[in-house]
């Protein structure tokens, strides 16, 4: 990369979601870092980034844009409501050839609206249900040593019976607070046999199953006490996340990032696929989170910027700081080749990312929907709560947006 002494300023803002939990690993360093070392080689260029918690950062990007203000990239949850209303610039006028062609394919073909790509994925993430193995063993659930791996719900309440039975604070977590909502519901309806969404790409979020599931999340684990003190629509994962981590939680659904989170705490656990409802095989969950540039002006600045971010070095450093999944193709393969032994825990994860289930990110309607599902699903499981009611009033609402 080489500056250009002669070219007039360019302010490029950015904003960013923050991956730590906390000030000591907050994102901001990585961003400011980046930003630093990309103005160095193209001094005409001064970057401003702006990192926020992931409880705001969509809702403020859409205040920004509302406001006729957008940034030049952000890196948020959804992109296709933006590429609908042709406020996002297409890949092919911003990367390199060699940047957009090592973005892994499934990831790619995801960021797609009509054959177009508009959203860029950043990081991905597979999902599993983690366990501390010293509370299994403690409430008899394994032998001491051995390794769990339930096949039906009904082998999950039995082992939160247990742990309750031991006086575990929360036997499981089920997080569905606003700030991930939308990914414990996509998996519990998953091993439930539904979806957000069926193979035909249609919103299906009222479905039979999705009823099921919820009714069974309501009655079998929240109405027996198993789901702990914490109200599900008002836990969110972080506040999970750091329960599990200090040994107060038996089961939960997680992301890669809890391995190094818990490893730091001395939390020795388990990693296995949440069991289905009657036992069939599990489908693997997979997220992931997006970048997108703005049409302001600034295509070749922003450009240059994301095939500096896309460099193996710079995609790598991110992903290492918080045991998340790689989106290149080069990155890809160096984490599967990988002897790090901070790197093994992490393929498991890596090896499910291809044939994994991802939100309906290609939907201009899935960010409003999305925002839904945070707002209400927590009510469906509640004392007393009518799931289908509930499950009918999202999808009401997805189903009026259109696709």
């Amino acid at each position: 990369m080489v500056s250009d002494p002669g070219a007039a300023e360019v302010v490029l803002r950015v904003v960013a979601a923050d991956y730590g939990d906390g000030p000591a690993n907050s994102s901001e360093p990585y961003w400011k870092e980046l930003a630093s070392s990309f103005e160095q080689a193209h001094s005409h260029v001064r970057v401003e980034v702006t990192v926020l918690s992931w409880n705001d950062v969509d809702a403020k990007v859409a205040e920004m844009v509302k406001a006729g203000h957008p940034p030049d990239i952000a890196q948020i949850g959804a992109y296709a409501d933006y590429a609908a209303a042709g406020k996002l610039y297409v890949a092919d006028d911003l990367l390199s050839l060699r940047t957009e062609s090592d973005l892994l394919a499934p990831l790619a073909e995801a960021g797609r609206v009509r054959g177009d790509q508009y959203g860029l994925p950043f990081v991905a993430s597979t999902r599993l249900m983690f366990y501390n193995t010293k509370l299994l063993e403690s409430a008899g659930v394994i032998a001491k040593g051995a390794s769990w791996q339930p096949r039906s719900w009904a082998d999950l309440t039995a082992a939160a019976k247990k742990l309750k039975s031991d006086g575990v604070r929360t036997p499981i977590a089920l997080p569905l607070g606003p700030e991930e909502a939308q990914a414990e519901s996509m998996q519990w309806m998953l091993a439930g046999g539904g979806g957000i969404t069926n193979d035909s790409g249609n919103y299906v979020i009222d479905s039979t199953a999705n009823v099921n599931t919820f009714e069974f999340l309501r009655d079998d684990l929240v109405g027996a006490g198993l789901t702990g003190p914490d109200e599900p629509g008002r836990l969110d994962r972080q506040k999970a996340f750091d329960a599990f981590t200090r040994g107060e939680v038996g089961i939960l659904n997680g992301h890669p990032t809890l391995v190094k989170q818990a490893a730091g705490k001395g939390i020795k656990l388990g990693m296995v696929a949440l069991p289905t409802a009657n036992g069939s095989e599990p489908q693997a969950m997979g997220v992931a989170d997006w970048l997108m540039a703005f049409r302001n002006g600034h295509p070749r600045e922003a450009g240059k910027f994301l095939d500096y971010l896309y460099e193996e070095k710079n995609v790598t450093a991110f992903t290492s700081k918080y045991g998340l999944l790689p989106v290149t193709t080069s990155g890809y393969q160096r984490m599967l080749d990988s002897g790090d032994p901070g790197t093994a825990p992490l393929k498991v994860f890596l090896n499910a990312l291809p044939t994994s289930r991802l939100y309906p990110v290609g939907k201009k309607s899935w960010a409003g929907v999305n925002a839904d599902v945070k707002k209400k699903i927590g009510a469906a499981v509640l004392p007393g709560a009518r799931p289908a009611k509930v499950l009918e009033e999202i999808a009401e609402g997805a189903r009026k947006a259109g696709d």
